[in-house]
């Protein structure tokens, strides 16, 4: 059996004019509407909704049953949906909307992605079950088969995160794992292949021969959101001027709303 551990890298929503853009409200919003409507609308709310988070990376590692690597795969999409990289991201993974604009989109990389996997039983490795869910829902949103064993993974996080008895609720970072484990540090984090490369390292030193692989449940993406607690952005960004001594201007504003909400998604912990 074969490990596919792989990493991702991921767009979202941007425009031009810095507007704070939140896609957990626009999707429970158009929840909400949809809930009493038969016919789907094929707004771009409802297309936002489908997919908040656009893959515009592939990173991954395949490695035997005695943990050696036998291939790598390392592919930019370009965007489908949200065609100019937000700018955070871009600082975030060095991607920009040029490097991204000649490549190849979704399907056709996700076919190469196939490919790469090969036809032997395989397993899928992720740092933290958000790539998994983000994957399965750009195969989705793409109206793509989706292959039975992408859905049968290990959470290495997880198994990292209980040898540092990290307190419920917390997640580990990828970085930090490195560090501990006196792992070589010799690219860039938050780039989709060297975050691949770096898991592959934290698995085999968590690894044991009585882990069993998890199976990944959709979600329900369209069900009707219960009442959940709120954040006051507002004394958020007020502790925020408390902390430098002075008031935030509107573009630090608008950073501190976009960071805290692409916080939320879990998805920029490594």
């Amino acid at each position: 059996m074969n490990y596919i551990v792989f990493d991702l890298e991921f767009n979202q929503l941007y425009t031009k004019k810095n507007e704070e853009i939140n896609t957990k409200s626009i999707c429970e919003k158009k929840i909400i509407e949809n809930s009493s409507v038969k016919n789907k609308s094929d707004s771009s709310d409802n297309k936002t909704c489908e997919m908040p988070f656009e893959i515009i990376q592939i990173g991954a590692v395949k490695l035997n049953d005695n943990f050696e690597i036998i291939a790598t795969f390392n592919r930019l999409i370009k965007p489908s949906l949200y065609n100019e990289i937000h700018p955070f991201i871009e600082e975030l993974t060095g991607i920009n909307t040029e490097m991204v604009a000649t490549e190849k989109h979704f399907p056709s990389v996700y076919k190469e992605f196939l490919k790469f996997i090969g036809s032997n039983d395989f397993v899928m490795c992720v740092w933290g079950i958000d790539d998994i869910k983000q994957l399965i829902r750009n195969i989705h949103y793409h109206s793509l088969n989706i292959h039975n064993n992408i859905k049968k993974y290990i959470d290495i996080q997880n198994l990292a995160s209980k040898e540092f008895n990290t307190p419920k609720g917390n997640r580990l970072g990828l970085k930090t794992a490195v560090e501990f484990w006196n792992i070589p540090i010799q690219n860039d984090f938050h780039n989709a292949l060297n975050d691949a490369v770096y898991t592959c390292h934290v698995f085999k030193k968590v690894f044991n021969k009585n882990l069993k692989p998890s199976i990944y449940s959709n979600p329900n993406y369209n069900r009707i959101p219960t009442n959940s607690l709120k954040v006051d952005t507002e004394k958020l960004i007020s502790q925020f001027e408390k902390m430098f001594g002075r008031k935030m201007t509107k573009e630090e504003k608008s950073i501190i709303r976009i960071a805290y909400n692409m916080g939320k998604t879990h998805q920029f912990l490594k």
